[in-house]
């Protein structure tokens, strides 16, 4: 909350909470070190929270509740979700109508609020309250989670259970009794929507001996959810191969599917994987928001000259453009987010999935089905002759299908794709190891795209801080940190964070915290770090040479190119993220 320090002692010097002397003393001491008056009353002792928190309410102007000792409905208290409320120290504890109370700690959070309105459709009312009042009715959740786990797991057990039949009949029509019934249904529900209102990727359901572990992925990382008890996984994975029209009575082989989620505020597609393993049938699910739109490149962090060299090359007719990583790093996304950029009436754009993620208006979009001959070679060969401009192939796997790629980038048309390869220079040799001619190659890639996702720091709470030598050493051990420097004393995005005779040691940097709006992680959402090879006449020489990763690496760095170490740190100096995360994805 952004309460002045002067305005909080102005009020305090009309009441007798606080000695003047003693007010006087810590508001000097908080304006010097620029702290909150009103933390440092509290750490000392001066004033309690109650009564700290009654006189934010009266300055801000908004009402001060507590809860400490009220009993919130189960369907009050349920209108925001467990994980949201603990997130973001948020409760709703009354509703009339079409407006909803709640009770926070931070009232001037719009974001917050916005969001909670959205996804209930209410008017929201803001109340301002304490620590110890928000988590006196977090408590109750565990109540109300256990009525709605719990409480449904031990009264339906025998309905909840399949008996452990081999290959005996009846047991598909126990397991379809199963997945329809109400039970099984509002676990999995519950699951389902607890994912999204946390913006997972994935969902992790795996068996262990005696329970039943469920995790989300969040912004790049899992965390555990909750414990389930074993007997419930039979209905679980039943329910999810009815929602995904899956074999029910299959359990020895993977299967895959999906189905969607479609609600007025969002569109979720579901990917199904289901793996046999030891203890049952492991899922994990992967949640694409389809109703997500507007994402640009700049918006997922490619910035100043690469940047440029993607919208230059993304207009050219032919050629190919190829998006390298890891997975997990976002590749998918960069490819449709400039497919969005090229998508007008006077092209025919055509692609080749294993899956197809996202649905595109107005793009041809075929998935693969190995099983039945349609490979990704078989897709591109008929793909060829339905008269295409750009053409999407999902990922390179195997020398056929780079081949005829490349042979249609060479066609005249424009070709977008991925290669599993570590760094931009890398996929040159790669192409050529799986057979492609060196002629070929050097005509027809335009630009090569690398790429990393890591987390994005709260703007919030993060921590600035100044680097000493013993945290520069270990830089200095990891990446050229001489070259790296010098970038960003010329980089257009870091002038005003690096002045020219600045040391590492003078560079601020920033650190994750944590704080309500971050649900304690430090960090919220993800920004992606880049490395842009451009495929210049020199580069095209050392294809023709079979030029090593290394030499054509250095040959890009001297015509230009920023390497993903620079890029990420230069995002780091900016304050979008840290340099542990950037050390995390980048170490191979």
């Amino acid at each position: 909350m952004k309460i002045e320090n002067k305005q909080l002692r102005d009020f305090l010097l009309d009441t007798d909470i606080v000695k003047k002397d003693s007010l006087e003393k810590f508001f000097k001491d908080a304006e010097k070190n620029g702290k909150a008056l009103g933390d440092l009353l509290l750490d000392n002792k001066l004033i309690d929270e109650n009564e700290l928190r009654k006189l934010y309410s009266y300055i801000l102007g908004i009402p001060f509740v507590d809860l400490s000792k009220d009993i919130i409905s189960s369907d009050v208290l349920q209108i925001i979700p467990e994980p949201i409320a603990k997130k973001y120290n948020i409760v709703a504890f009354e509703k009339k109508g079409n407006e909803l109370k709640v009770a926070m700690l931070n009232p001037e959070d719009i974001q917050t609020i916005d969001f909670i309105r959205k996804k209930t459709g209410l008017k929201i009312i803001p109340c301002l309250a304490t620590q110890e009042s928000i988590k006196s009715v977090i408590r109750q959740y565990e109540k109300s989670l256990k009525a709605e786990f719990g409480d449904i797991i031990d009264k339906n057990a025998e309905r909840m259970t399949v008996e452990n039949q081999e290959d005996g009949e009846g047991i598909g029509e126990d397991l379809e009794k199963m997945a329809q019934g109400l039970p099984v249904i509002r676990v999995v529900d519950t699951l389902l929507k607890h994912a999204i209102l946390q913006s997972a990727s994935d969902i992790h359901i795996e068996p262990d001996e005696k329970e039943v572990i469920v995790r989300y992925r969040i912004d790049g990382i899992l965390h555990d959810a909750m414990v389930l008890p074993k007997q419930v996984l039979p209905g679980i994975v039943a329910r999810i191969k009815v929602l995904s029209n899956l074999k029910l009575d299959e359990h020895r082989l993977p299967q895959d599917g999906r189905f969607k989620i479609i609600k007025d505020e969002y569109k979720i597609s579901f990917r199904v994987s289901i793996l046999p393993v030891f203890d049952g049938e492991k899922i994990v699910m992967r949640l694409l928001d389809e109703s997500s739109k507007g994402l640009t490149l700049e918006k997922m962090g490619l910035q100043g000259r690469p940047l440029e060299i993607i919208h230059r090359e993304i207009k050219k007719p032919n050629g190919m453009i190829l998006v390298t990583g890891p997975t997990g790093s976002g590749k998918t996304t960069t490819l449709y987010t400039i497919m969005d950029i090229i998508n007008t009436p006077g092209v025919n754009i055509s692609t080749v999935e294993d899956p197809v993620e996202y649905r595109m208006p107005r793009v041809n979009q075929t998935q693969v089905n190995p099983k039945i001959g349609l490979t990704f070679a078989a897709c591109l060969r008929a793909l060829l002759r339905q008269d295409p401009d750009i053409i999407m192939v999902g990922e390179i796997r195997d020398n056929e299908t780079m081949e005829i790629a490349l042979h249609a980038a060479m066609t005249g048309h424009l070709v977008l794709s991925t290669l599993h390869t570590n760094s931009a220079a890398g996929a040159l040799p790669r192409l050529l190891d799986m057979g492609a001619e060196h002629f070929l190659v050097a005509s027809t890639v335009n630009v090569i795209i690398a790429q990393r996702l890591v987390r994005k720091l709260c703007p919030e709470c993060k921590q600035e801080y100044k680097m000493d030598k013993k945290e520069v050493k270990t830089l200095e051990d990891n990446f050229d940190i001489k070259t790296v420097l010098e970038y960003l004393k010329v980089c257009e995005q870091t002038k005003g964070f690096v002045k020219k005779d600045d040391n590492w040691e003078d560079i601020r940097f920033y650190k994750a915290k944590g704080c309500d709006q971050c649900g304690n992680e430090g960090f919220h959402g993800r920004v992606g770090i880049y490395e842009v090879l451009d495929i210049d006449p020199d580069i095209e020489k050392l294809i023709t040479q079979s030029a090593s990763t290394e030499t054509i690496e250095k040959k890009a760095m001297e015509n230009g190119m920023s390497t993903m170490i620079e890029d990420g740190l230069s995002k780091a100096v900016q304050g979008l993220t840290t340099i542990e995360e950037i050390m995390r994805v980048t170490k191979e």
